[in-house]
């Protein structure tokens, strides 16, 4: 099971690095500490039975200013490792008797993510099987099979065909179905319009809420009825490229055995799960006013048992937190990570400042990962027959605003880049529809310069437009 989820072998920590470089520009610590604690995983799983379950994954706080990629690498790291993955914001968790999402809801979210992913890749294996039995689904319906007393026989080539009237029309029909089922399988049959039987979809299932988890512990009435009574179905007409797909989803759900996928899933998550809890620094000390401050260290002391590991009642079995891998990040403006609770510190061994964005980190930023920014909005461009060019100078000049305006009103990254692009461009995505004739778009500094110095030197305009 682990090699297809979780198969690290593939990846050395140095490979994982040079994986992140491709999307995320700098931070090198941060994601050298990452690397290290997904193949530290890996290493676990190879490990003897006993002391395979004394190993404890060691959790890291990500410490940084918004917008520097504390997200992004936690994101990105999930998706390389094909583990179920969750993000959450601490500051959305309350106490327990205050209004508030119940902390033990990530794990709940992240079982759900873990039943997804496998379900995907059972359906992966079974899609071919769920297609050949939807082809005949339409088949049915398009040529209905003879309803015959014996088995037709099968004749040779070069042999006459059956005397047998019966038998001779479930040979014509058995040859009539193999003809159509090339046509269908070719696609001369799509625009067909056929009309069949399909599942009705479930209206918004009732919910019965148990005692844990008040917020999404929700038991399907459906689920538990499902057995009991039929499912309904309903007649619908579509074409047949449509109802091949229908049907194909509909093959595909009864193949996949779901006790399997909530059994991997369970294993999956318990042994490769990572959570992401971003804005840890909001419930951090530090604040001793009134209101909502008072249930910051409640927040903690509730998180806690989870970061430990503790056994949380899912709809898919009971999950065991304790070798989730949690990964927490802050900007830590106000409070310290000293701040936090002794308990839940001790259970973050990892620290790692992430570095604020330099002039030249925004000109790479912007040109060099597989999904810059400038790449993305020349893709969208295209789509006009228009060719967006960026100049050397013209690329520095909006990294240097972007860093300019981040030391005047606030630093919010590499998320600055985005405002600045967004009001750089904005007559040209306006207009391109209409007015512009050229099919080459050229961007250099002078252009840049023109259109946001004034709004960068209004320090109030910078504030509300960048």
């Amino acid at each position: 099971m682990e090699k297809k989820s979780f198969d690290m072998k593939l990846f050395t920590p140095s490979q994982i690095v040079k994986e992140l470089d491709k999307y995320i520009i700098g931070q090198t610590e941060a994601k050298r500490a990452v690397a290290i604690a997904i193949r530290n995983r890996w290493r676990r799983q190879q490990v003897k039975d006993i002391l395979r379950e004394e190993i404890m994954p060691n959790n890291i706080i990500l410490i940084g200013p918004t917008g520097v990629g504390k997200t992004e690498i936690a994101r990105r790291l999930a998706k390389l490792s094909q583990a179920p993955f969750v993000k959450v914001e601490a500051s959305k968790f309350t106490e327990v008797g205050y209004v508030g999402r119940d902390v033990e809801s990530m794990v709940r979210d992240l079982i759900e993510v873990g039943v997804n992913l496998v379900k995907a890749e059972k359906a992966l294996e079974v899609q071919a099987k769920a297609e050949e039995m939807a082809d005949e689904r339409v088949l049915d319906i398009l040529i209905p099979p003879v309803r015959k007393t014996q088995t037709a026989p099968v004749v040779q080539e070069g042999e006459e065909q059956p005397a047998n009237g019966e038998e001779n029309e479930a040979y014509q029909n058995q040859k009539t179905r193999e003809w159509m089922k090339l046509k269908v399988k070719n696609g001369e049959m799509d625009e067909k319009m056929i009309e069949f039987d399909s599942q009705a979809q479930s209206s918004m299932g009732m919910q019965v809420l148990g005692p844990f988890g008040m917020d999404d512990m929700g038991i399907n009435i459906q689920e538990i009825m499902g057995n009991i009574m039929p499912k309904k179905r309903k007649k619908r007409k579509t074409t047949v490229k449509e109802a091949r797909q229908i049907l194909a989803q509909e093959e595909m759900q009864k193949l996949i055995d779901m006790e399997v996928v909530q059994k991997e899933a369970i294993e999956r998550v318990e042994n490769s799960g990572m959570i992401f809890i971003d804005e840890i620094d909001k419930v951090a000390g530090g604040g001793k006013g009134q209101g909502p401050d008072v249930s910051r260290e409640g927040v903690q002391r509730d998180l806690l048992p989870i970061v430990e590991g503790s056994n949380v009642n899912t709809k898919y079995g009971v999950v065991r937190t304790d070798h989730i891998l949690f990964i927490a990040s802050g900007a830590f403006h106000v409070s310290k990570p000293s701040d936090l609770i002794p308990e839940l510190q001790g259970r973050f061994p990892i620290r790692v400042e992430l570095n604020s964005l330099s002039e030249d980190d925004f000109v790479q930023i912007l040109t060099t990962p597989q999904n810059a920014l400038l790449k993305q909005y020349g893709a969208l461009l295209e789509t006009e027959g228009v060719k967006l060019s960026f100049s050397k100078d013209g690329i520095r000049e909006i990294a240097r605003i972007a860093t300019e305006v981040n030391e005047q009103v606030e630093n919010i990254g590499a998320r600055r880049l985005h405002t600045i692009l967004t009001t750089l461009l904005d007559e040209i995505l306006f207009d391109v529809p209409d007015k512009i004739p050229s099919d080459t778009v050229k961007i250099d500094a002078k252009f840049v310069k023109d259109k946001l110095e004034k709004i960068v030197k209004d320090r109030d305009l910078s504030k509300f437009i960048l």
